[in-house]
């Protein structure tokens, strides 16, 4: 079969083994990464295409005759046409679980930074602002406990439920978002997100972009929320609406955000997150899934997929 992997470059840099994807497919291309204008020409002919995030639409697929499986190295399936692959038979499968340790260290690594003040406090230190104390340490800015906190998630998925272990070894309480996912059969506490929004100190968002996640948090959500709330977002920038986010930070809304995706990736268009300036703001570019672990299981899972495809078993097809 012929197989190209369009994208490689964008799972990390030369720091991956390749082999459980060479031995399944002996002849694939893989290429750093494909221009717009020559993914059609790429995939003509091939019978498996590999990516993370070219966007593969009907007007890119409807040139791909001889095409059988899109694999994705990455769980979200929003970059792919998925009605017109199941109109053409053309199976796609994504991968799963991969990023789960990478995913929850980030959320409660920022989490606790900010908490803690901890970026603040070195800012202090760098300053001098210790060495000119009258006491043995600086009490300057505010140091919280997360086992006096309520953590809301939204989207409580593989990563979700990630998250919610973690907070509950922090002794935080828990509150679920109702969902269509509401009858898992574990006894964590769910509400409705008005509901989260009062309640809440923390709320980590890992649920998929879609038309009615789209700008979920927006002005009128950072207004319900409390004053000294935290909101994470390691999911899609497309959940937030970056300038209500901004307004939120800058007039005490929330106390503080902890953002690792935007709208648009890379920002070349620029976005309100990334002109402000406030200590309120942790603004890291789509990292939180990318331990150098979390890559690789996301090769040899995507190998897998292929593996299996290959022999005529299903899994993690999403088509």
């Amino acid at each position: 079969m012929k197989a190209v992997f369009l994208d490689f470059a964008s799972v990390g840099p030369k720091d991956l083994n390749t082999l459980s994807l060479t031995n399944v497919l002996p002849d694939i291309e893989i290429r750093d990464a494909t221009a717009v204008e020559d993914v059609v020409g790429k995939i003509a002919d091939a019978d498996i295409v590999l990516t993370n995030k070219v966007k593969l639409d009907r007007n890119v697929l409807q040139y791909a005759d001889r095409l059988k499986l899109i694999g994705l190295t990455a769980t979200g399936t929003d970059n792919v046409d998925l009605d017109f692959a199941r109109q053409q038979r053309i199976a796609v499968c994504n991968i799963r679980a991969y990023c789960t340790a990478s995913v929850v260290e980030h959320v409660f690594g920022a989490l606790l930074n900010l908490a803690h003040s901890l970026h603040r406090y070195q800012q202090t230190v760098r300053n001098g602002n210790w060495s000119e104390a009258n006491e043995f340490c600086l009490l300057d800015y505010p140091v919280r406990e997360l086992s006096a906190m309520t953590l809301g998630i939204v989207g409580y998925g593989e990563l979700g439920r990630g998250v919610a272990r973690m907070a509950e070894q922090f002794g935080m309480r828990v509150l679920i978002a109702n969902s269509h996912a509401a009858g898992t059969a574990d006894e964590k506490e769910r509400v409705s997100l008005d509901a989260m929004l009062q309640q809440a100190d923390v709320i980590s968002l890992h649920c998929p972009l879609t038309s009615s996640t789209q700008n979920m948090f927006a002005a009128p959500q950072f207004a319900a929320m409390k004053p000294n709330a935290i909101l994470i977002n390691t999911a899609r920038g497309g959940l937030v609406d970056s300038a209500a986010l901004v307004a939120a930070l800058r007039e005490g809304k929330i106390s503080g955000a902890a953002i690792d995706v935007l709208r648009q990736e890379p920002p070349v268009d620029g976005d309100p997150l990334l002109d402000y300036q406030g200590h309120n703001l942790l603004l890291t570019p789509h990292v939180a899934w990318a331990t150098r672990e979390a890559r690789q299981r996301a090769i040899d899972e995507l190998a897998s997929n292929v593996a299996a495809f290959i022999a005529g078993e299903v899994r993690n097809r999403v088509i």
